[in-house]
C-alpha cells in the first residue's frame, strides 16, 4: 500500500534541555546534571516522526537565519522531511524551548521567535493540495493554522489538529478539523470545563458539537480515549515501558495517529498504533532522537495492553 503524504504545518524550536534531579523550588537556585541542545518544536518533531514511519512528509513553517536554523534544517532533511516550504527570516531569532527533565518529566518554556512570523500567506495551497493530510499544532500564530485548515477543507484533505499549547479556539477552525487530539487539560479548556467538574464524556460531547468530527484525548500513563459512532467512550491502555524522557510523547502519537489515519486504518487502530509510538518515543532521550521507525513499531509487543 502505498505511504501516505502529510504535510505538517508548526513550529521549529531549539530545544535547550537541562537534565536536574529535581525541579527547583520557587526561588531556589539547585545543580544541574547536564544540558544539551536537540531539535525540536511541535511541528518539526511531529514532521521527523512522520518520515521515520514511512510517510512523504513536508514541513512548512519558519526559522532564524540563524546557527539554530541551520541545526534544525539539517535534522529534519537528515529524517527525509522536505525542507523547501520552510521560510527563512533575518529579523527574528529561530524559537527556543528551555526544557527541565527532572524526576521521569518535564517542564517547558517556549519562546516563538520566528515562528510568530509564520503568516497565513506562507502557506503554499498547491502543496497541501498533494497531500493526503494536513497536521496542525498551536506553536504558530492561529490565524496561520485557521488558513491552513480552511485550505486543506477546500481540496478535500483530513486535517489533523494538535490543539497544544492550551486556548480556546474559534468554531471556523473545529469546523475544519477532522481529527482532534487534545490531553486533558486541554480538553477542559477546550470544552470550557474547570477542573473541578470535569467529565471526561461530556467534555468530548461538548467538543464535538463545535464541529470537530472526532475527538482523541490522551490521558497520560492511563492511556487514551476516543468516542466512537455511537457516543461511547472508547478507552486504550498505555504500554508500560521504561521512561527516560518525556518530551516529544505527545508529538509521537499525534505523528502515528497521522500516519495510521494516512494508511487508510481504523480509529480504533490508529489510536492503537499512535499509542505504541509515543510509547516506544519515551524510552529514548531527545522529543527527534526519540521518534521510532516502522521496523521497531513492527516489532514491539506488549501483551499486556494488548487485550
Amino acid at each position: 500500500m502505498k505511504e501516505p503524504t502529510v504535510v505538517v504545518v508548526g513550529s521549529l524550536n531549539m530545544d535547550i534541555v537541562i537534565e536536574a534531579d529535581r525541579a527547583p523550588l520557587e526561588g531556589e537556585t539547585i545543580m544541574g546534571n547536564q544540558s544539551n541542545f536537540i531539535p525540536g518544536g511541535k511541528g518539526a518533531n511531529q514532521a521527523v516522526a512522520l518520515s521515520r514511519l514511512g510517510a512523504e512528509t513536508t514541513m512548512l513553517g519558519t526559522i532564524g537565519n540563524d546557527p539554530f536554523g541551520t541545526s534544525l534544517l539539517q535534522s529534519l532533511e537528515k529524517n527525509g522531511v522536505d525542507t523547501g516550504k520552510i521560510k527563512k527570516v533575518d529579523d527574528a531569532p529561530t524559537g527556543i524551548a528551555s526544557i527541565l527533565l527532572a524526576e521521569g518529566d518535564n517542564r517547558i518554556v517556549v519562546v516563538p521567535g520566528a515562528n510568530n512570523a509564520c503568516l497565513s500567506e506562507d502557506i503554499d495551497e498547491q502543496v497541501l493540495k498533494q497531500a493526503d493530510l494536513v497536521l496542525l499544532q498551536l506553536e504558530i500564530p492561529l490565524p496561520t493554522v485557521i488558513a491552513a485548515a480552511r485550505l486543506a477543507k477546500k481540496h478535500g484533505k483530513m486535517v489533523v489538529l494538535n490543539p497544544a499549547p492550551a486556548q480556546s479556539l474559534p468554531q471556523e477552525l473545529l469546523q475544519n478539523v477532522d481529527y482532534i487530539t487534545p490531553n486533558q487539560s486541554e480538553l477542559g479548556v477546550l470544552s470550557d470545563m474547570v477542573p473541578d467538574a470535569f467529565d471526561l464524556s461530556k467534555a468530548m460531547r461538548n467538543l464535538q458539537k463545535l464541529g470537530v468530527k472526532h475527538v482523541i484525548t490522551t490521558l497520560g500513563e492511563k492511556g487514551s480515549a476516543y468516542m466512537s459512532d455511537d457516543s461511547n467512550i472508547q478507552t486504550i491502555a498505555g504500554y508500560e515501558v521504561p521512561v527516560v524522557d518525556t518530551t516529544g510523547a505527545g508529538d509521537a502519537f499525534n505523528a502515528g495517529l497521522s500516519y495510521a489515519l494516512g494508511m487508510n486504518m481504523s480509529l480504533d487502530d490508529a489510536v492503537r498504533y499512535a499509542s505504541k509510538v509515543s510509547a516506544l518515543a519515551v524510552t529514548k532521550f531527545g522529543a527527534q532522537g526519540g521518534m521510532p521507525d516502522k521496523q521497531e513499531i513492527l516489532a514491539f509487543k506488549n501483551p499486556s495492553s494488548e487485550s
